[in-house]
């Protein structure tokens, strides 16, 4: 009868606490916190962007989401090497964020480093469980400078069914230029 009664009350212990526990990851919290800044980012003013997560960053020492929008904007403010340390750090804290594989692929393709840049561009593509065209059609560049054209095709008219423009130009570039693609 005492082991029901503990085997009852055990249960009500879990399911109380199920419902109390806060189920939210950390990037989910902090995409809340960060709300303001990753506004900016979206709308392309990257300089009051950078400003903000520069900000968050000394705020939060331990957020991978505000070292990934701060490396974002260096990326896109053409600084390369502060971009790629940002990024790692991004991911040494939380690597199931595909944004920063991708980030940290381009970074690592402008230093000219494409068998690195290649790795995260097919982390990225992995963790977007290849649904991400701009992923997709960068490991295709990735994958010409590794002179991996057989594969780069293949990625590129994947990245062309997920509506991807841009790789529908770089199909009708040489060495590619004798494919046809409909």
């Amino acid at each position: 009868m005492e082991v029901a009664l503990i085997g009852f009350f055990f249960i009500v212990y879990l399911v109380v606490r199920y419902f109390v526990i806060d189920h939210d990851t950390q990037a989910e919290k902090d995409r809340l916190r960060f709300s303001e800044g990753i506004t900016l980012v979206q709308f392309h003013r990257y300089d009051e962007a950078f400003a903000y997560f520069d900000q968050a960053v000394k705020q939060h020492p331990k957020s991978s989401l505000a070292f990934a929008y701060r490396g974002k904007c260096h990326l896109r403010n053409e600084n390369a090497y502060s971009a790629l340390f940002d990024l790692t750090v991004a991911l040494s804290f939380d690597n199931t964020i595909p944004d920063s594989y991708l980030d940290k692929g381009i970074a690592l393709y402008q230093l000219n480093q494409f068998g690195e840049a290649f790795k995260e561009f097919d982390k990225a593509v992995w963790y977007f469980r290849g649904q991400q065209p701009d992923a997709i059609r960068w490991r295709a560049l990735a994958r010409m400078q590794l002179d991996q054209y057989g594969p780069a095709q293949k990625d590129l008219i994947r990245a062309i069914e997920l509506g991807d423009e841009n790789s529908a130009y770089l199909l009708k570039q040489p060495p590619f230029s004798n494919v046809i693609y409909s």
